[in-house]
């Protein structure tokens, strides 16, 4: 479970204030909807050089899962990719034009969002370039270098991909929430072949769980396909589906293995390896308890299939990996929410049956991003709190993080963009913005991944899955209103959280005036909202803006022809989010797929035409592209007489080059 940074707001004093920043480029390149930037990776050179090698070796193994991300947001991103790839570095017509810029800025969106689709609105992407352009580049780019099938050729290459990339109509979306629809056969994501969502619904019905108090994620590590009338799964493992990259990962992890910092860490490390190996979901637990309880190392990873964001039924876990290293500074506030769990527990607004009488292993910390990998690369998010399974959760506790220097580096790249002059009503909330927002960000991400994600528990009896489609964006309303309605508790001033009620107001404001307003320069005019994160935004600000009508707790006002977005009681404000919490916590606890269904349908994903279109307009003047994905940090290892002696950390500044490289030195699953 993810938190996302939109705002670009938070700050980190440390990396602030060292020479090195001050002349550390952030932004690096922007090009259509997406910027470029790079982070730094702030107390990496006071780390042993035994940590080094482990930060090092972890993201190695980090790296080599790359393809298979590529793969699973559809089934002809990898040759698609190869195919532009080698366009690029052999075609031998003329470069020196704006046809063959419009080709490039296409493969650059393909590597930012690992395949043909939007990264985050799911919708194919066209090529800015004519088929008859593209034939000509082919033609001219050397034949020998591309994904054929055995005995394919070119003219036959060039037909069954031009259709994927050209057709707006075929396979036009990665992930369909779509009610209407047959949410399998609608989707191009990669997670099933030959089965509709009856047959998928079906197949996982059927399966029984032999311990139901300990649940496995039943389809999280495969894909679901049907050959000759059988329905069956093609598990994710050595052996078996990615196993070409798998092997590779596995490789990297016990070398990683070798260097672990204690018994504790070394011990998950070889889980996660055995897991890998044997594809066992039992397996799987086992490694999260173990990751779990793994609270005294300094280095972290995240590695595995995990999030089913990119799954319409809520099940498959797209591969994603991220190695950070513990912010001891930035940690200690993490600590003290994470501390009074019980306390945030005990006092929630939610209906006592639905609260965990006793809260477990809630550990938190603010973190120093390393590698970003998979579903994590290029864009990234800024908080996580794993692991999923609600009974090892509600048993074992789980691991919330706050990544403080991808949030800093947004930071650092949005400055002076006009966002807050174009937007905020008045100078004096630009000022409460620019004073407490990167505090009150933090805090929030904080409280949404630290204690929101863990709190509640499920009545018995109850699926995790129940939720289906609504599941990713209910639990992220769920946790984002916990964040919103602690933030203004008097007990954030009195743990010394925050400074004063300022703060959540910054954050208040912030989150209004996104959910309402500023997430639409996200979408495409005429469409819908369908990423479960701004559902999730649009839900909440729009139930809580309609419910508070009549004392017009929230209000649209108009000056000089533009929106803005005015909170005239924050105390009511607050009390709406408690109450909008109490019904999402119920509906999670009982399943109650179809009240879940009408929250997100009515208001989560429908958008105000006219609205819409005067965000799009005021934001069009800003030429400020409103996603943003990272360039890593590159780690090579420093041998002198045949010993491993240090870790050199570099911080490059060209996207293609790290593009073209990873898919030279990390490409290991077939073209086919």
């Amino acid at each position: 479970m993810r938190s996302y940074s939109f705002s670009g707001t938070s700050k980190k004093e440390d990396i602030a204030n060292t020479a090195e920043a001050a002349d550390f480029t952030f932004l690096v390149e922007q090009f259509a909807d997406l910027k470029i930037m790079r982070f730094q990776v702030p107390g990496f050179e006071e780390l042993t050089v035994r940590q080094k090698v482990l930060v090092y070796y972890l993201s190695q193994a980090a790296l080599c899962g790359r393809d298979i991300t590529f793969d699973q947001n559809g089934k002809y991103n990898l040759v698609i990719r190869r195919t532009l790839e080698n366009i690029y570095l052999t075609y031998n017509g003329n470069k020196e034009n704006s046809r063959w810029q419009d080709f490039v800025v296409y493969l650059k969106r393909v590597w930012f969002s690992n395949g043909i689709y939007h990264h985050y609105a799911s919708d194919k992407f066209l090529p800015g370039i004519s088929l008859e352009y593209f034939n000509e580049l082919i033609r001219g780019s050397d034949q020998e270098g591309f994904p054929f099938r055995e005995g394919q050729r070119v003219d036959q290459l060039i037909e069954e991909i031009s259709p994927v990339m050209f057709d707006p109509e075929i396979m036009p979306k990665k992930v369909s929430l779509d009610a209407g629809n047959d949410l399998v056969l609608a989707s191009a994501v990669n997670f099933y072949e030959g089965v509709n969502e009856a047959e998928a619904e079906a197949f996982y019905k059927g399966l029984e769980q032999t311990d139901p108090l300990h649940p496995l994620s039943f389809g999280l590590n495969s894909k679901l396909v049907k050959e000759k009338g059988v329905v069956f799964e093609k598990i994710w493992k050595m052996g078996g589906g990615y196993s070409p990259a798998i092997e590779k990962i596995v490789f990297w992890l016990e070398k990683a293995i070798t260097v672990a910092e204690n018994p504790e860490q070394e011990a998950a490390l070889i889980k996660l390896s055995e897991y890998y190996t044997s594809g066992d979901l039992k397996t799987w637990d086992q490694y999260n308890v173990l990751w779990v309880k793994d609270l005294n190392s300094d280095i972290d990873v995240v590695n595995g299939f995990i999030e089913s964001y990119e799954d319409p039924l809520g099940r498959k876990g797209s591969w994603e990996a991220m190695v950070n290293f513990k912010d001891k500074d930035g940690t200690m506030r993490a600590e003290i929410i994470s501390s009074h769990a019980q306390w945030f527990e005990d006092n929630s607004p939610v209906d006592g049956r639905f609260k965990k009488k006793k809260v477990k292993g809630v550990s938190a910390k603010v973190i120093t991003a390393a590698q970003l990998a998979g579903d994590c690369y290029p864009s990234t998010p800024i908080g996580i709190n794993l692991p999923n399974a609600d009974w090892i959760r509600k048993e074992h506790g789980s691991k919330s993080v706050t990544i403080e220097n991808i949030t800093y580096a947004y930071e650092q790249a949005s400055l002076g963009n006009g966002m807050l002059e174009e937007f905020v009503l008045t100078i004096g909330e630009q000022e409460l913005a620019r004073e407490f927002g990167p505090l009150a960000g933090n805090v929030h991400t904080d409280l949404h991944e630290c204690l929101g994600h863990g709190s509640g528990q499920l009545l018995p009896g109850t699926s995790s899955e129940a939720l289906r489609n609504y599941q990713s964006t209910l639990e992220e309303a769920r946790a984002d209103l916990f964040a919103l309605y602690y933030i203004m508790d008097p007990k954030m001033i009195e743990l010394n959280i925050l400074p004063s009620s300022l703060a959540a107001m910054a954050e208040y404001n912030s989150f209004m005036r996104n959910g309402l307003l500023t997430q639409l320069t996200r979408v495409n005019p005429g469409k819908n909202i369908e990423e479960s994160h701004m559902r999730n935004r649009q839900l909440i600000a729009r139930w809580c803006f309609e419910r508070g009508e009549a004392d017009r707790v929230v209000e649209f006002v108009k000056q000089e022809g533009k929106t803005y977005v005015k909170i005239n009681d924050y105390l009511k404000l607050r009390g709406l989010f408690g109450e909008l919490l109490a019904e999402i916590q119920r509906i999670k606890s009982e399943g109650d797929f179809e009240s879940g269904k009408s929250l997100v349908e009515i208001y989560g994903v429908q958008v105000d035409k006219d609205l819409h279109e005067e965000v799009l307009t005021r934001f069009k003047k800003l030429n400020v592209a409103p996603y943003g994905g990272f360039l890593n940090p590159v780690f090579s290892l420093i041998v002198e007489n045949a010993a491993i002696t240090g870790v050199k950390i570099e911080y490059p500044m060209d996207y293609t080059a790290q593009m073209l490289q990873y898919s030279t030195d990390y490409s290991f699953l077939p073209n086919w």
